[in-house]
């Protein structure tokens, strides 16, 4: 399997996140938007949106590690945020960067949405992870 991480010179130089990861080989996992529910299914920090994100990133941990990965594996990541507003940027980001390797990091997209699935939520994050 072999990661190109591609940030073109045309484009504006991403803080945190690459323009482009091309990969060739290996198996993809597709990881379903996670949520702010523990094991257990309770909602973990009502209200808080670093608290969210914190439980949303754990539960990606989990997931990649189900399937044989870690977060050095993930080539994307989507968030979907309820009511978004541009400071929230910055708590995702900061929440993000101590789970994504600081070289080499994968693609992103941040979405602001009207409402998620589940009452109380204030964030969705869906990751795509190739391993060899």
């Amino acid at each position: 399997m072999h990661k190109e991480y591609i940030n073109p010179d045309a484009l504006s130089n991403p803080p945190g996140y690459t323009h482009v990861v091309a990969v060739t080989g290996g198996t993809t996992l597709y990881i379903s938007g996670q949520i702010a529910l523990d094991g257990e299914g309770r909602l973990v920090g009502e209200g808080d949106l670093r608290a969210q994100t914190e439980q949303g990133f754990r539960n990606i941990v989990t997931a990649l590690a189900a399937a044989g990965a870690t977060f050095a594996d993930v080539v994307k990541i989507n968030f979907y945020i309820l009511n978004y507003q541009p400071e929230d940027r910055f708590i995702i980001r900061e929440v993000r960067d101590r789970y994504i390797p600081a070289e080499n990091p994968p693609a992103n997209t941040l979405v602001g949405v009207a409402a998620l699935a589940v009452e109380g939520l204030l964030l969705e994050v869906e990751a795509v992870a190739v391993i060899a």
